[in-house]
């Protein structure tokens, strides 16, 4: 394979899923979900699917009843290992894999996951006023999104933006469109470095093994730029909860 193809596929080689989520903090929102048996399960802005594999593997897909599932995502590469991880689980026949906007999906299903893809649909309340429409009645949907530990500073708001809100502020948007908060819970420190550090990790294996690459000088300058925003402007600044929410 030539270091050209390492490259491309090193970005996201080392990360379980793309989130700061633990193993164990994965099952318990799995566990919160709630997935039935038969249950359609969706996730808009799946990425390479992780949790939707585990949630329709939760959910049975033996009987007459399977569960199934979909994810939409734009990022061609990661469908592409997403329906590798599925048909290595014998899950294939099961969870479909879409190339789409999530915005765009109308589609309703039981179960909903949407994890850090607010910006799909213009921001947190605009998310929660579509994904409304794509969770059927009595269904559940988890919702994933950035809020301010604390004040950020200017650069942590040139990075994210100044619609980041707190914590009772996600809240409050989520209560006054309607939703009612099943469960909430949020990415720990450790859960925040393992994040960083697997987004990185991929790379900095790649930069030195190959070195001497003509591109390894702007690789190089990239992650150090990001670790020197996390660990200077963001680090225990920005959090990420995870709402369970039904209406």
């Amino acid at each position: 394979m030539q270091a050209t193809d390492h490259l491309a596929t090193s970005r996201y080689a080392r990360m379980r899923w793309n989130t700061p989520l633990s193993e164990e903090h994965a099952s318990l929102l799995l566990r919160r979900l709630d997935v039935r048996p038969g249950s359609r399960v969706l996730d808009l802005g799946c990425g390479w699917g992780e949790l939707l594999l585990r949630a329709v593997a939760a959910g049975g897909v033996a009987g007459p009843v399977a569960t199934r599932g979909v994810g939409v995502d734009t990022d061609d590469a990661a469908l592409a290992r997403g329906r590798r991880l599925a048909a290595d689980r014998s899950l294939n026949r099961h969870v479909a894999f879409v190339m789409g906007e999530a915005a765009a999906w109308h589609e309703p299903a039981d179960r909903v996951l949407c994890l850090g893809s607010a910006h799909a649909f213009g921001g947190t309340g605009a998310a929660l006023d579509a994904l409304a429409a794509v969770v059927r009645p009595g269904g559940r949907l988890l919702f994933g999104e950035g809020f301010w530990e604390r004040p950020p500073s200017v650069e942590a708001e040139r990075i994210f933006g100044t619609e980041v809100t707190d914590l009772p502020g996600l809240i409050e948007a989520a209560r006054e469109r309607g939703w009612r908060v099943l469960h909430l819970s949020t990415a720990d420190q450790r859960e925040w470095d393992d994040f960083e550090s697997t987004w990185l990790a991929g790379r900095q294996e790649w930069l030195l093994t190959y070195p001497e690459d003509p591109r390894a000088a702007e690789v190089r300058a990239e992650l150090d730029d990001r670790l020197r925003q996390y660990v200077t402007a963001y680090r225990g600044i920005l959090g990420l909860a995870y709402l369970v929410l039904g209406r």
